[in-house]
């Protein structure tokens, strides 16, 4: 049996099925409720139930009172719905509305996608979940006290396990250590969420989406951020790279604009070798865009890429009469520790 959940103020709505916890359906649903241990002992989703009946599971006694439970409180993480219900919480939806927290992970996985990427599967411990906006990066806490920084490629809702796309930087500390020295089970410490390169979900404008190299991982978290809660925008995206290795996934775009309608790609290369056999576009990857758009007017932009890249996309995308508050970027900026 299902029941209908409908979250007030926003007016969502979405559907659990039997046995699934009212935070497990939000989230499934694309609704960013907040939350923490997901084992009902911190409280952080505490919300209240307007309408209907719920089974409290297994909620702490000193997260939820029975004073609170008579006032007609609930964890959402371990309630259950026993009817339609409607409950009063604010959801997620802006980066200030999600903690930065610092949390251990083990490297689950290795997987080379390319001669010089390589993609980090991280598990976190157990109960242990991480909220983030799809777009956003996290940064990985090294014992010399520095930091570097990568997107989160996996979507919000998909968050089995983190994925992140390393490219191997020559002289780079932490990425010859990914390419020569990591192995499995690992342990790293990072913190996150960062950034304020996330889907705008509030604009019904068709999307442009530009990637260069390895900035393919968070436009890879929005597109399937997008599919998941079944977002009509049209959106096309522009991958540009060197050469063929380096659009290191190319089944995954040409299956969505396979799947879906709305999705276009467009892959692009600046210098392809005779090896490659390309007889696809070439140049830069935001010039492919201003050939196939004469006026920007009516769109949002998600870029993300060097910095010379957003430079340049920035400047003459709003020539072509973007608004320069529908462009949205995020520069990769790659540090090397040799002197």
């Amino acid at each position: 049996m299902s029941f209908q959940i409908t979250i007030q103020p926003s007016g969502h709505t979405c559907t659990s099925e039997h046995g699934e916890t009212i935070l497990r359906a939000a989230l499934d649903a694309g609704y960013n409720l907040p939350y923490g241990c997901r084992n009902g002992a911190c409280g952080t989703c505490k919300g209240r139930v307007l309408e209907g009946q719920v089974d409290h599971g297994s909620a702490s006694s000193t997260a939820l009172s029975e004073e609170d439970k008579a006032a007609g409180l609930a964890l959402f993480c371990c309630a259950q719905p026993l009817s339609d219900i409607s409950i009063e919480c604010r959801e997620l939806k802006t980066k200030d509305d999600i903690p930065v927290r610092t949390l251990p992970c083990r490297i689950q996985k290795l997987e080379r996608l390319a001669p010089d990427v390589m993609a980090l599967h991280l598990k976190l411990p157990v109960n242990e979940k991480f909220p983030f906006l799809a777009g956003q990066y996290i940064e990985i806490l090294l014992k010399d006290g520095k930091r570097r920084a990568f997107s989160l490629a996996n979507a919000p809702h998909d968050d089995e396990l983190l994925q992140l796309h390393v490219r191997l930087i020559s002289g780079g500390q932490f990425t010859e250590h990914v390419f020569n020295g990591m192995k499995e089970r690992d342990m790293l410490r990072f913190e996150g969420p960062h950034g304020g390169f996330f889907l705008r979900e509030d604009s019904s404008k068709p999307i442009i989406l530009v990637a260069g190299g390895t900035g393919f991982a968070p436009i890879k978290s929005i597109i399937e951020h997008a599919l998941h809660v079944q977002s009509q925008r049209p959106m096309i995206l522009y991958w540009g790279a060197r050469d063929r290795a380096g659009l290191y996934l190319p089944e995954l775009p040409q299956r969505w604009a396979h799947e879906y309608p709305q999705i276009k790609y467009v892959p692009v290369l600046s210098e392809p070798s005779q090896d490659d056999a390309w007889a696809g576009r070439i140049g830069l990857v935001h010039q492919a865009v201003l050939e196939d758009y004469a006026d920007l007017s009516g769109h949002q932009v998600y870029a993300c890429g060097a910095p010379a890249m957003i430079d340049a996309a920035r400047r003459d995308f709003v020539a072509r009469g973007l608004p320069a508050e529908e462009f949205f970027a995020d520069a990769f900026s790659f540090t090397s520790d040799t002197p």
